[in-house]
């Protein structure tokens, strides 16, 4: 993650990290009431309504004043926006290498390569349902939004709390999955 994105979510300069928390947050609330293809052309209205006021605004503030400016996004209109092809090979690149680590990372849990992995997953993926059954995706998306801006800035102020009961809690689920390994025949302990 780069320096700007962990500047933004630890609200180093307020008014920008409150400008994008507030504006993702509008839009995700906004497509729990309205489709995304509405969303869309909503949004693409508002921007076009702006642009287009601005524009003709300038052109009568120009004719008033007797001055000529020129176009005033023209600055915008000469900048260069394609994408090199290097850099749409480095993204297909890590998009490949990402899709390979998955793909051979579910062939391990579901071909059962370690059983205490895939019985871990068994357990999360049962969990999830339920979580499913209490939320949709875009409720989900918004708590994860939320909890992005916030988490980082509680961690950052009570780390040493919370790092003292993370160690407890970890402490005490390596003792159950140990306990659960001792159990189980055909399995061994990984060193930590």
């Amino acid at each position: 993650m780069g320096a700007a994105a962990i500047d933004l979510l630890y609200w180093r300069n307020v008014k920008q990290s409150g400008a994008v928390f507030s504006s993702v947050l509008l839009l995700l609330f906004s497509l729990t009431q309205f489709s995304v293809v509405s969303v869309g052309a909503y949004l693409a209205l508002a921007a076009l309504s702006a642009t287009i006021s601005f524009r003709i605004y300038k052109s009568v503030l120009q004719a008033v004043q007797k001055t000529d400016e020129g176009h005033p996004f023209k600055a915008y209109l000469e900048m260069e926006i394609a994408l090199s092809q290097d850099q749409i090979s480095k993204y297909a690149d890590k998009i490949l290498l990402y899709s390979n680590t998955c793909m051979k990372e579910l062939r391990r849990l579901f071909l059962v390569q370690d059983l205490i992995d895939s019985l871990k997953f068994a357990v999360l993926m049962w969990l999830l349902t339920y979580v499913g059954a209490l939320f949709n995706g875009l409720t989900l998306l918004i708590l994860v939004v939320v909890s992005m801006f916030t988490m980082p800035v509680v961690y950052e102020k009570h780390q040493a709390q919370i790092d003292q009961y993370v160690g407890l809690i970890r402490t005490q689920v390596n003792s159950v999955v140990g306990k659960i390994q001792a159990k189980i025949p055909g399995t061994k302990r990984k060193e930590e």
